[in-house]
């Protein structure tokens, strides 16, 4: 008899009717570093970024770059992992994608505290398989489905092209950095942020790192 805690989960490709139920739980995985970077001076701007570059499908914030967790035909977690081969047709993408959304003026901003933000949450090397937008639904955690969404991604990891698979967590999520240690994950450098916008700021984070060879 199955546990009434088990859940029956499939893994597949995110697509862009995902949206509504997938992005929420991309901006849960690091809501201040999102704030930080694309609410330019409106509540809830952030969010209404990722789904724009969700539905747009290209780069980091994009579907194709996504995969999600599904029970009973509802999206209960998302995540995505890549590598630094990625680094520039993201950071291209991510651009347009802002001067889209943002228009000409407000975009510059954006951009610019996107790569301070990357003083702190670094992208990865070439060889390096990078985790990120990690997020399950709040009414499930604690019953394994992050530890499951976490060890779907890194199946999508090369030994023979990676070194090593790498995350960032941010020190105010010490429930992530434990079930990321129980994994194999080990801190590797604490970044200090020092990163404030107006309105928001980023914390310091923890590089977490896991070799593959």
């Amino acid at each position: 008899m199955s546990s009434r805690n088990e859940l029956t989960v499939t893994f597949r490709a995110a697509a862009t009717a995902d949206a509504a139920q997938a992005v929420p739980l991309i901006y849960s995985s690091g809501p201040a570093a999102f704030d930080y970077v694309f609410s330019h001076d409106r509540p809830g701007q952030a969010l209404r970024f990722l789904h724009f570059a969700f539905a747009d499908g290209a780069g980091e914030f994009g579907y194709r770059n996504h995969r999600v967790a599904v029970e009973d035909e509802s999206v209960i977690g998302a995540g995505a992992g890549w590598d630094g081969r990625s680094t520039l047709r993201f950071t291209l993408a991510a651009a347009a994608q802002i001067l889209r959304f943002y228009g000409p003026w407000r975009a510059w901003g954006v951009i610019l505290r996107g790569l301070r933000t990357e003083t702190v949450i670094r992208p990865p090397r070439a060889d390096e398989f990078y985790l990120a937008h990690l997020g399950v639904r709040d009414e499930l955690r604690g019953r394994g489905l992050g530890t499951r969404l976490t060890r779907e991604l890194l199946a999508g990891a090369d030994p023979r092209r990676h070194r090593l698979a790498a995350l960032d967590v941010a020190v105010t999520n010490p429930r992530a950095e434990a079930l990321y240690a129980r994994l194999g994950f080990a801190v590797d450098a604490l970044r200090r942020s020092g990163l404030r916008s107006r309105c928001h700021t980023l914390v310091d984070h923890r590089r977490m790192s896991l070799p593959l060879r």
